[in-house]
């Protein structure tokens, strides 16, 4: 039975990254040496109190001492995984990202992200200040492949180009929380771990826009942004009471299927209302195209995505001009490969003639 945990959560994330309240004690900042220890209470004024708070983010947020510090801890307290095909295709994600988020944001490498795969078999993923991040390696038990994988990254990449973590931690760790807290402003934050105090909804809405944005620089399908949320729909459902209730129906989440709606309008924009999904049957200038058959772990309704995004990128660059053909079991739009035929899809060669015909 897997915990209730928090996905594609900056928020409460940015509160687990700076961790529990038992058994943490990261090294005092220089910054914020006079006091800290004791800043808590009626003796110091709540002003005195939130400008100790802010130095404390601020040093785990922008110094290259404080945000490795943080990494430190955040392994230490939750392991590393060593598993050696994850950490590879972790690393090349990130690779990836990296470049397609610095061709229109050059700042993501004055904070390059640290990141690692964590032991928790539950299903999370993180970023923290100082663009720290984690993986768990039970989302890997939900997620297979790695352009949806990529999409949860991108998104909490999107909080962290934004400084959501700290932008919500400062909103709702304020001076009441901290007098309610003893000890260090460190010890304040870890005790409201669980709360998921910070984030907004227009935060969680950025994120999701900045992760299109993201993958359409990159080599990934941007189908995927709306396929992991079909995925989601498909195991649990719109708003599930579970451990899927964070990422798709809190208050300050948008739902399963609005993400995924958001993502869909975002791909028929991007072939230029050329393609869109309507009940998990993919069309092309409104006429039907293809109902991709259920294959491998991804339902018909999935796949469909993944064609839908293959298509808007065909469109976007040029490749629906040329003639679709099949090579192999794959259906091609000139350079762009749309879908690879199952045993259960009506062969390629059939599919590309329909593509020719109504494209």
């Amino acid at each position: 039975m897997m915990r209730k945990n928090k996905f594609l959560r900056g928020g409460v994330t940015l509160a687990v990254s700076l961790s529990m309240a038992a058994g943490v004690t990261l090294g005092t900042p220089a910054v914020a040496e006079a006091g800290i220890g004791n800043i808590i209470g009626a003796v110091i004024g709540g002003t005195i109190a939130a400008s100790e708070m802010n130095k404390q983010i601020k040093y785990y947020n922008t110094t290259e001492e404080g945000r490795q510090a943080l990494f430190g801890e955040l392994q230490e307290k939750y392991g590393v995984y060593y598993g050696t095909a994850r950490n590879e295709q972790l690393h090349r994600i990130f690779s990836n990202l990296t470049a397609a988020i610095g061709a229109t944001d050059p700042t993501i490498y004055d904070r390059p992200y640290n990141y690692f795969i964590n032991n928790d078999e539950s299903f999370n993923a993180f970023c923290t200040l100082g663009h720290n991040m984690s993986v768990n390696v039970g989302l890997y038990d939900y997620l297979t492949n790695e352009d949806e994988i990529a999409v949860v990254l991108a998104h909490e990449m999107g909080h962290g180009q934004k400084d959501h973590p700290a932008k919500g931690m400062k909103s709702s760790l304020g001076p009441a929380i901290l007098a309610s807290a003893t000890g260090t402003v460190l010890g304040a934050i870890a005790a409201n771990i669980w709360s998921g105090q910070g984030l907004t909804k227009p935060m969680e809405w950025e994120a999701d826009n900045l992760a299109f944005e993201y993958l359409s620089h990159s080599n990934y399908n941007p189908g995927a942004t709306a396929a992991v949320w079909q995925r989601m729909i498909d195991l649990q459902g719109n708003n599930p009471a579970n451990v899927f209730k964070i990422m798709s129906g809190a208050a300050d989440h948008p739902s399963n299927v609005a993400r995924r709606d958001n993502y869909a309008k975002k791909l028929t924009a991007m072939s230029g209302g050329h393609v869109a999904v309507d009940n998990g049957t993919v069309q092309i200038n409104k006429k039907e195209f293809i109902a991709p058959a259920a294959a491998g772990d991804m339902t018909s309704a999935e796949r469909a995505y993944f064609v839908m995004g293959n298509l808007a990128a065909a469109y976007k660059n040029g490749h629906a001009r040329s003639e679709a053909y099949a090579s192999g079991n794959t259906v091609m739009l000139g350079a762009q490969p749309i879908m690879t035929a199952t045993g259960n899809d009506r062969s390629a060669a059939e599919i590309a003639a329909l593509l020719n015909q109504i494209k």
